[in-house]
């Protein structure tokens, strides 16, 4: 099968990302599915992979490897003990891979945290190829109403945006700032309308602004300097009850801390440094990680019942470089999704 393989870091511009054919995956465990891929999501955590940035975190922890954890396709092939999915069922796979299933995380259904968990494109290859395999146990089912270019963005930027939406403690008539409106960002508005709140897009260009606007956000700010901006928002706006930061900069991050009224809620969903942090503000600062499997299938669920705009556009495979290159750059409007 024809593949992307990662086989040295470097940045993108170089082209990290070789054209090679790989073995097609086999059926090992007997509840395994063998996956034909119409769609993989393009995620800016797989730039900071590929570029090294992530090394310090062991990602990836081997070369060569196969970028991709959004990943939605047709069961070509089931194991002997499949019992709720069949060939020619179409599903999706998140970056949650696989778990345990008996720690203290998966017990209580957080299979997500669990230490053993395994991710995919990471841990294992990923979704920038023709096929994988997948225990039924983590495949998603897909509704028929659903497009696999549409729906491949909910199993990562879908996910994420549900979970960081949840974390900010959602009220109606509350007020949000979404700091990095982009791929996760716009359906972070979307999620966040869905609870009644107000909700700020914050970026730093104009094409992700009018993005914001377009999925329903209530007002828009560009970034800038922080005491210029925290004179408009405060103008427009006053401050915020929440905020979830999606843009991996540390001065983003302050920014949104500063954006928060005190006792508010600040949910990083990027890996950043934090700058300052003032406790006597008594403001909650917090991380999310993607999700359980129940989260995956209610992500689901409501994009389809509320019609969810998801903003994307498709590329070939082979375009995976230039993709990545475009997204670095701030070029991509929301999510790119690649069709082998």
């Amino acid at each position: 099968m024809r593949a992307m393989v990662l086989e040295m870091l470097g940045p993108i511009e170089s082209k990290p990302l070789k054209l090679r054919d790989i073995e097609v995956p086999q059926i090992k465990k007997s509840n395994d599915l063998l996956i034909k891929i119409d769609a993989c999501g393009v995620c800016r955590s797989q730039l900071h992979g590929i570029e090294g940035d992530w090394k310090k975190y062991g990602i990836p922890p081997a070369l060569p490897t196969v970028p991709g954890h959004e990943i939605t396709g047709t069961i070509v092939k089931t194991g002997p003990n499949t019992k709720k999915l069949k060939v020619g069922q179409r599903i999706g796979i998140s970056p949650l891979h696989g778990s345990c299933m008996s720690c203290q995380y998966c017990n209580v259904g957080k299979e997500h945290l669990c230490d053993q968990a395994e991710i995919t494109g990471e841990t294992m290859l990923g979704g920038y190829t023709e096929y994988i395999t997948i225990t039924e146990d983590f495949a998603t089912p897909i509704p028929d109403s659903m497009k696999s270019d549409y729906a491949a963005p909910l199993f990562c930027a879908g996910i994420t945006a549900y979970k960081a939406v949840k974390a900010a403690e959602p009220a109606k008539g509350k007020s949000v700032g979404i700091f990095g409106v982009g791929g996760v960002g716009h359906l972070s508005v979307e999620f966040a309308k869905l609870e009644g709140m107000r909700v700020i897009g914050v970026a730093r260009n104009k094409i992700h602004l009018d993005v914001a606007k377009k999925v329903g956000a209530d007002n828009t700010l560009q970034f800038s300097e922080q005491e210029e901006f925290l004179f408009k928002l405060k103008k427009e706006e006053g401050l915020l009850d929440s905020a979830i930061v999606f843009a991996p900069s540390e001065k983003i991050v302050d920014l949104a801390i500063n954006s928060v009224k005190k006792g508010g809620t600040i949910v990083l969903g990027v890996l950043a440094n934090i700058p300052n942090f003032d406790i006597f503000t008594e403001k909650t600062l917090r991380g999310t990680l993607i999700g359980s499997r129940t989260d995956m299938a209610d992500v689901v669920r409501i994009a389809e019942q509320n019609d969810f705009k998801i903003i994307h556009k498709t590329f070939p495979l082979e375009q995976a470089n230039q993709i990545l290159e475009d997204l670095k750059f701030s070029r991509i409007e929301a999510r790119a999704v690649l069709t082998p």
